[in-house]
């Protein structure tokens, strides 16, 4: 396995219900797309980033910035499914990153330490990232997603819900999902072609699927959150900080 490769994959599409044409939309004179990548590109574990789209003008783009990119069929219902479908054309590719098309603000160190969990641990199917969160907001907001771990660092579960209960006050700590993701190559395939199951249906979360498969997801925690950008707040967020110099 030497000889495999490492790459992380942007997966990008134009149509989105809050922000449409995100990818595009440019920030301190370069489009979302290119930030991501340029931080990416950061990553001292990754062979290669390609960004993955169903879009001509997204992937006209990243080409003009210097990016690898490679087109994908627009019926994809998920950045995994867009994801396996640019692997299988490459059996070179044996470790995966899922970095989202929108994270801008992600630190390339947190890309390494997902690549790490899930290359030099032969017992990870799939990595990922979480944070701890101390505001009773953001525990209680379903739309961050929580995660229970055991003390290996594997996840237990995760749920938009508030994990753990806490029928005595006191003990638990709360982790918020950082929605960044390692896969070896088996189980990424393993996860995209299997059937949705009753877990993932219900809470709207893909992860769930890895684990009710049977499937293990290495865990670590980071001090800081990536916030996405899914509204025009998040957007104006960032175009501050690009402003102020706070993100390079």
């Amino acid at each position: 396995m030497e000889d495999k490769q490492t790459a992380v994959i942007i997966p990008a599409r134009y149509g989105s219900s809050r922000l449409r044409g995100k990818p595009l939309i440019e920030v301190g004179g370069k489009p979302i797309i290119q930030w991501v990548f340029e931080k990416a590109v950061q990553a001292t574990l990754a062979d290669r980033v390609i960004i993955a789209t169903d879009n001509r003008q997204i992937y006209e783009t990243a080409l003009m910035f210097g990016a690898e990119a490679e087109m994908t069929l627009e019926s994809h219902n998920s950045g995994s499914d867009r994801i396996a479908e640019v692997v299988e054309r490459h059996p070179e590719i044996a470790y995966i990153v899922n970095l989202q098309g929108d994270e801008p603000m992600i630190d390339p160190e947190n890309i390494d330490k997902v690549i790490r969990l899930v290359k030099f641990d032969d017992s990870a199917d799939v990595s990922t990232l979480v944070t701890e969160i101390k505001d009773k907001k953001e525990i209680e907001n379903p739309n961050l997603v929580k995660c229970v771990f055991d003390n290996n660092n594997f996840a237990l579960y995760f749920s938009r819900s508030k994990i753990p209960y806490e029928r005595n006050e006191g003990h638990a700590k709360f982790y918020g999902h950082i929605g960044i993701y390692g896969y070896k190559r088996e189980a990424l395939f393993a996860m995209t072609h299997a059937p949705q199951t009753p877990l993932e249906l219900t809470e709207s979360l893909e992860q769930l699927r890895v684990l009710q498969m049977g499937m293990k997801i290495k865990v670590d925690t980071v001090d800081e959150k990536p916030i996405g950008i899914d509204t025009i707040e998040d957007l104006n967020n960032f175009k501050n900080q690009v402003l102020t110099g706070v993100n390079r």
